[in-house]
């Protein structure tokens, strides 16, 4: 007989199903069916509009954008509005007062040299006349006091030019010739009389005016006529521009007008041209603008989309991969799941066109929690909530009703609380009942968040608007529920997908298989009942499929029903038919049964989990009691390899652990008194055996875990063999005679 092992079945497609660029290409293909289904609600719709031609509908704007050229000219218009900033210069009041204390200092200075020069000369004259000397000696000389002239060239020589250039010689005569105090009392009004004016603003324009105001100001202070003009002279030659043109302040004022002018928006939903308005060029470039004409072909809202489902499809995968499901492995499960995704991402679309129909709240009749629910039946709730916020994201921009770079909130926000309120309901239990109540609370779900949405745009409605809302919302929640029922079965049949819902039918007693093992077999049902019990606790306690294992170990042992009565648990009162076999045909036909269980499962079609269960749980164990049997009967000369199951070893922690209750169960039924003591040392050595054997190493189960194993199985056994009042030997020879 050939006994079949998972190893021989790696076929060529078992190796596609895990293949990495299969998975790669699914992945791909979800992100290209996203963004062909999202395109058409980023691309604005464009108008054939000509210069000139009378537009035959309204056009209003499916963006905001800023109007760069509108507000580069207001923002120039402002720059060139501003006036010229002047500012007064202090400065220049100092230095012209600077300037005619100079012109007093220089004239005193030469008028004190031309008093010394006098005087010298004088003194000089007494002494020369007392010498003794011709008195018409005509090669005397002698240098006289200095004139007038010279002083006046002596003045203008010490003055800057641009000083000796503006006074007049009768104005620097008359200071030269003026006494001591006419001239300090000049130097004094002219000083403050400049000092006065030109601390006032003097504009280039307004100069002859402060001129005017400082000669009024001279008169005014003295009498004398000829030094009067003098002053007067020397007090305009002093007035001089002080308001001038301040350019930094000037610049900062322009570019201050410039920040202050607003960007010129086009505003989402503006109405840019009216019915039966003609096109003229500032209409056209609007439309331009806004990516409304034929001519222009707008490439960011491609590039954003592709940007945004790379990202998405990027954490879907990362999260799929890394999650503890079949996905990470099957790629089968994976092209389930797509399709899925995109039944679901079909749906959202055909419903978001209507959204042009005049209907209230049609759009909520999405039933997009069927996508979650199906998700949460055949894989788990933690995908189906991540998918409950991809669809929420892709949601939010494909109900935005066509209107380029805007993205519609509230159905986002309305996907996903419908989403996951099937996933949270059904997460318990999986029954058809239960996806039908299901449904009900995804309606009424659906219903409070239609309800808060309506009550956040704080908009007026009617009780026909809101009876239609909710209308839509309660369908929804019920076509999710009818949907999920319906593709259910098709699914799991056609992926080969072993859900709840069907490992629930599976564990049915009515079930032809079972119904099998109870008349064929009964004393293995009943030790499958005691496997299932076990099993399933101490997965649940590992984090493990429970249900799984416990449909697992009601069919594990399937394959004794072939001969049931080479089977201790059936003999009954039957004798022992390995009593009259060699050790070898014995071990054959014992080795058989996993092998001729699974062969079974798969002629009857059952799930490929329950089937590698039947094969594996006796991993690549020793059958020790024939091994040692054999080895009596023919010496030494005996394989250990020839009693030993062919394996595989189990491949999961479920297969692992219905092998661990397996043993365990038939260990401690086999036990005379069994006491906890006897069980807790049985147990720990099952497991320890098996440990050191390595039929562990192909699943991932820790020491940890297996300690946790042990506890549970020793817990779930203290219920079943619990101890028993022993009775005396009379008392029980009465009860058998009984």
């Amino acid at each position: 007989m050939s006994l079949r092992s998972s190893i021989d079945q790696h076929t060529w497609w078992n190796k596609v199903k895990a293949h990495r660029y299969i998975r790669i290409s699914l992945f791909f293909i979800l992100g290209m069916v996203t963004y062909g289904l999202l395109v058409s609600n980023v691309i604005p719709d464009t108008f054939e509009v000509e210069l000139g031609t009378i537009s035959e509908q309204d056009i209003r704007s499916p963006l905001t954008i800023e109007n760069r050229e509108e507000t580069d000219r207001l923002r120039l218009d402002a720059y060139e509005s501003v006036e010229p900033v002047y500012s007064l210069k202090p400065r220049y009041a100092q230095n012209q007062i600077e300037r005619i204390q100079d012109v007093f200092h220089t004239v005193k200075q030469v008028r004190a040299e031309a008093d010394l020069a006098e005087s010298e000369f004088e003194i000089d004259l007494q002494l020369d006349v007392r010498e003794e000397a011709p008195e018409n000696d005509e090669t005397l000389d002698m240098t006289g006091p200095i004139s007038t002239d010279g002083m006046l060239e002596k003045v203008r020589t010490t003055l800057t030019q641009q000083t000796s250039d503006v006074l007049s010689d009768e104005t620097l005569i008359t200071l030269l010739e003026s006494s001591s105090e006419n001239l300090q009392m000049a130097q004094e009004t002219t000083t403050s009389v400049v000092d006065d004016v030109m601390n006032i603003e003097i504009p280039m324009d307004q100069v002859s005016e402060a001129k005017d105001q400082a000669e009024e100001k001279v008169l005014t202070a003295t009498a004398n006529f000829q030094l009067s003009r003098a002053m007067i002279e020397i007090a305009r030659f002093g007035i001089t521009p002080n308001y001038m043109l301040d350019e930094e302040a000037t610049l900062e004022a322009r570019e201050m007008a410039q920040e202050q002018v607003e960007p010129v928006m086009v505003r989402e939903g503006q109405l840019l041209v009216e019915e039966g308005q003609v096109i003229t060029s500032e209409l056209y470039q609007k439309l331009s603008l806004v990516g409304l004409t034929e001519e222009v072909t707008m490439f960011y809202p491609y590039i954003g989309l592709a940007i945004i489902v790379i990202l998405l499809i990027s954490m879907l995968g990362y999260y799929l991969s890394d999650a503890k499901t079949s996905l990470k492995t099957n790629n089968t499960h994976l092209l389930m799941y797509s399709l899925i995704y995109i039944l679901s991402l079909g749906i959202m679309k055909l419903v978001s066109i209507m959204h042009g129909i005049e209907l209230d709240g049609i759009t909520y009749i999405a039933p997009v929690a069927m996508g979650t629910m199906l998700l949460t039946i055949l894989l788990n709730a933690r995908i189906a909530l991540f998918t409950s916020m991809v669809f929420a994201i892709i949601a939010s921009i494909m109900f935005n009703n066509q209107a380029t770079g805007i993205l519609d909130y509230s159905h986002g926000v309305y996907i996903f609380f419908s989403g996951i309120a099937g996933v949270f309901f059904l997460n318990k239990s999986h029954r058809v009942m239960r996806v039908l109540q299901a449904g009900m609370f995804v309606a009424i779900i659906n219903i409070l968040v239609v309800m808060a949405l309506l009550m956040l745009k704080n908009a007026q409605y009617g009780w026909m608007d809101i009876g239609s809302n909710f209308g839509f919302a309660v369908l929804s929640g019920f076509i999710a529920a009818v949907l999920t029922i319906g593709l259910l079965p098709f699914i799991e049949a056609g992926f080969g997908v072993l859900s709840n819902t069907k490992l629930i039918e599976l564990s049915n007693p009515n079930d032809p298989l079972l119904r099998k093992i109870l008349l064929e077999a009964p004393g293995t049902y009943h030790h499958s009942v005691m496997v299932a019990n076990l099993a399933e606790a101490a997965c649940e306690a590992v984090g493990a499929n429970g249900l799984l294992a416990r449909v697992g170990a009601y069919y594990h042992d399937i394959g004794k029903t072939r001969r049931p009565h080479f089977f201790i648990e059936n003999q009954m009162k039957m004798g022992n038919p390995h009593d009259k076999l060699s050790p070898q045909l014995s071990k054959t036909i014992i080795i058989a049964h996993p092998y001729d269980g699974a062969e079974m499962l798969r002629t009857n079609k059952l799930p490929k989990e329950l089937i590698d269960i039947a094969e594996q749980h006796h991993g690549t164990t020793l059958l020790k009691f024939f091994y040692y049997k054999a080895k009596q009967e023919l010496g030494e000369d005996v394989s250990e390899s020839d009693y030993r199951y062919p394996g595989p070893k189990a491949m999961t922690k479920e297969s692992a652990i219905v092998g661990i209750a397996d043993a365990v169960e038939a260990a401690v039924r086999s036990m005379q008194n069994p006491t906890p003591e006897k069980i807790e040392s049985l147990v720990r050595k099952v497991i320890s055996d098996r440990l050191e054997d390595g039929q562990f190493d192909m699943c991932d189960l820790t020491l940890k875990e297996l300690n946790t194993v042990a506890t549970s199985l020793l817990e779930t056994m203290q219920g079943t063999f619990h101890s028993r009042i022993e009775y005396p030997d009379d008392e029980i020879a009465e009860k058998k005679e009984g």
